[in-house]
């Protein structure tokens, strides 16, 4: 059975201003200091052992199909679908299921975002392709779960147990119920118990697997991803995108479908996965020096410590700070408390208030 992947690749990350701009967003950018490559071509390149590049298909918003064939030209034209507008993951993934069920009747989908970072990729491999072996079987569904290293409070959880029946299925484990994001003690009791696991929002699952799961718990979008699967390859294929489009409901995999559904199953990943959801993660995917900062570009630090320091073209010096984020660009500066970081998003609704579009 043929193998595909699909790369979600909509977001606007906006949590990395100043660097991640509306015209330029996190994925297409690289944040790992000593890479060239971006996030998208890492996600893309990572994938090579499994998934060849005529079968993987990228989502992205339309104002950024350009940016995609740019970055990625090994891809073809065909594959690169153009959200009409933001619909969450739900109809970002039906929009994948409509055009990949028109090239094959039956195929593996990997669901991933374009903007995660992976330390290990052999590791990756070898858990994506037991992944792959586990949904070709039944109408399994299979989602990798991150095996916690500390209480984050970011990210929802998986609880799950060793299915005794299935025992063929060597480290793999059936998900009991998906868990939204924790406090901080809820979070540190999933971290002390081992039954919990954090939900990366990677899944693999057949087309014919996914397009029931959409006919049986989202009658509605299941409906508007069958007209769109009739009008591919046809005149028609874009007004009818942007009529359906328009019309799903905002909606993500995880509600729609994986937290009301039955036989799914979850692989722990211990591959150095990192989501880059906050400025944070930068310490935690690059070198921190002896003083605990994270510095890239032409930075001078003295009694500066546990920092995140990111030049431009201007040199920057720090004096007796401590526990900040600084991100220097052409034409904005951000400096933040490191346990404020969730907050830069509030920048970006005082400058779209203010009318500063320049700078979003």
């Amino acid at each position: 059975m043929k193998t595909t992947a699909v790369i979600m690749a909509g977001g606007k990350g906006e949590r990395f201003w100043p660097k991640s701009r509306a015209s330029l967003p996190k994925q297409f950018l690289s944040f790992s200091g000593h890479d060239t490559e971006t996030m998208i071509q890492l996600t893309a390149r990572r994938l090579l052992p499994l998934v060849s590049y005529d079968d993987m298909f990228v989502v992205t918003n339309k104002d950024y199909v350009d940016l995609v064939k740019t970055q990625l030209p090994q891809i073809p034209l065909n594959n690169i679908l153009a959200e009409p507008c933001a619909k969450n993951t739900a109809p970002c993934i039906g929009l994948a299921a409509a055009v990949i069920s028109k090239k094959y009747d039956d195929a593996i989908m990997l669901a991933l975002a374009s903007d995660h970072l992976i330390k290990f990729d052999e590791l990756y491999i070898d858990t994506m392709s037991q992944a792959i072996d586990v949904a070709k079987e039944d109408n399994n569904i299979v989602t990798i779960g991150i095996t916690p290293t500390y209480p984050e409070t970011g990210y929802g959880y998986i609880n799950f147990a060793r299915n005794q029946n299935r025992k063929q299925y060597h480290g793999v484990y059936t998900v009991n119920r998906f868990v939204e994001k924790p406090n901080a003690e809820i979070a540190k009791e999933y971290l002390n118990s081992g039954q919990y696991l954090w939900n990366s929002g990677m899944f693999v699952w057949k087309l014919s697997t996914i397009m029931q799961k959409f006919e049986e718990l989202m009658p509605d979008t299941y409906s508007g991803i069958l007209k769109i699967g009739q009008s591919v390859n046809t005149p028609e294929y874009e007004q009818v995108l942007e009529q359906v489009f328009a019309n799903f409901k905002s909606e993500s995999i995880d509600y729609g479908i994986m937290e009301r559904s039955n036989n799914i199953y979850t692989i722990p990943g211990s591959f150095g996965w990192d989501d880059v959801g906050s400025w944070l993660a930068l310490e935690r995917v690059s070198k921190t020096n002896e003083s605990g900062n994270m510095v890239q570009g032409d930075v001078i630090t003295i009694n500066t410590k546990d920092s995140i320091i990111v030049g431009g073209k201007k040199l920057i010096a720090t004096v007796g700070l401590d526990d900040l984020v600084i991100v220097d660009t052409d034409d904005a500066i951000l400096i933040c408390a490191k346990d404020s970081t969730h907050d830069v998003k509030k920048v970006i609704e005082n400058l779209r208030i203010c009318n500063r579009r320049e700078l979003l």
